[in-house]
C-alpha cells in the first residue's frame, strides 16, 4: 500500500517538472536567440563605427600624395632661368623648283620664366645642307653640264618668343612655343659667293630675311635641374619673296637655375 502512494507521487511530480520544464523552454530558447542575434549585430555595428576612421586615413593619404607632387612640380619648374643645347633637322626648300634638302643644326638658347609656367626664350641656331641642283644648268642662255650638282648652303637664325608650359608633371612637361627673328642665307658659297651662278642653278639669293618657328617642346627630367628636350615644329622663312614652311625639330639636353 505505502509503495503504491510512493510511486504514485513521484509519478505526480515527475508530470509537474515535465510541465514546467515545456513552459519555460520557449522563453529561454528566445533569450538565447536574442542573446546570439546581439552577438552577430557587434561586428557589423563596429565595421560601421570604423567606416568614418577608415575614410578619413584614406583622405589623408590622398592630401599627403596631392601635397607631394604639387612639391615635385615646384622644385622642378620655379627656376628662373632655363639654358638649352643640343641639335636639329629640317627638310629644306633650297630653291623654287628644287627638291628639299637635309639641313642639320645646332641650336642654343635660353628661356627667362616669370613663373612655373610662362616664359620668354631666345633661341639662335645654324643649318647646314648640300642640295641638289640637278645634272644640267643654264647660264647666260647655254644649258650645259652641272659643275654644282651639290652646292653646300648654310642659314643662321636669331629667334625670339613667348614659351607656355600648358601641361605639367613631376617628370615631364609639355609646352608650346612660338618664335620670330630673322635669318641670314648663304646660298652662293660653293660659287665663290657669284649670286649670279647659284640663281642659275636655282638656289635662292643670299641675304637676310623673316623667320619663325611654331613647337611643341617636351621634356622629361632627370633631375629637378636637368632634362632632356626634343621639340617638333613648323619652321617659316621667306627667300625668294615666298614663304617657305618646312617641317623638323630640334633636340638637346636642359638645365634650370635661380629658384623664384
Amino acid at each position: 500500500m505505502h509503495s503504491i502512494r510512493r510511486i504514485t507521487l513521484l509519478l505526480a511530480l515527475s508530470i509537474v517538472a515535465a510541465t514546467t520544464a515545456l513552459a519555460l523552454s520557449p522563453s529561454l530558447l528566445h533569450k538565447h536567440s536574442a542573446h546570439g542575434k546581439a552577438q552577430a549585430e557587434q561586428p557589423a555595428a563596429q565595421a560601421q563605427a570604423e567606416s568614418p576612421g577608415q575614410l578619413s586615413v584614406q583622405a589623408r593619404i590622398r592630401a599627403r600624395r596631392v601635397q607631394r607632387r604639387a612639391a615635385a612640380i615646384h622644385e622642378a619648374y620655379s627656376h628662373r632661368y632655363e639654358m638649352y643645347t643640343g641639335m636639329g633637322y629640317l627638310r629644306f626648300e633650297p630653291g623654287a623648283k628644287l627638291q628639299r634638302a637635309h639641313d642639320y643644326a645646332w641650336n642654343i638658347g635660353g628661356t627667362r620664366y616669370f613663373n612655373e609656367r610662362l616664359g620668354v626664350t631666345v633661341d639662335g641656331r645654324g643649318y647646314y645642307a648640300t642640295a641638289y641642283t640637278g645634272i644640267y644648268w643654264t647660264y647666260g642662255g647655254v644649258t650645259t653640264s652641272n659643275p654644282f650638282t651639290n652646292p653646300a648652303i648654310s642659314q643662321y637664325a636669331a629667334l625670339g618668343g613667348p614659351t607656355y608650359r600648358f601641361y605639367v608633371q613631376p617628370k615631364y612637361s609639355i609646352s608650346g612655343r612660338v618664335l620670330g627673328g630673322i635669318e641670314r642665307g648663304n646660298f652662293s658659297g660653293d660659287t665663290n659667293h657669284n649670286e649670279a651662278i647659284s640663281t642659275a642653278l636655282g638656289l635662292w639669293p643670299d641675304g637676310y630675311v623673316f623667320a619663325g618657328s611654331a613647337s611643341i617642346p617636351v621634356e622629361y627630367n632627370l633631375t629637378p635641374n636637368v632634362g632632356l628636350r626634343v621639340a617638333p615644329e613648323y619652321y617659316f622663312t621667306g627667300f625668294g619673296s615666298s614663304i617657305q614652311a618646312s617641317r623638323g625639330f630640334t633636340t638637346g639636353i636642359v638645365y634650370r637655375f635661380g629658384k623664384q
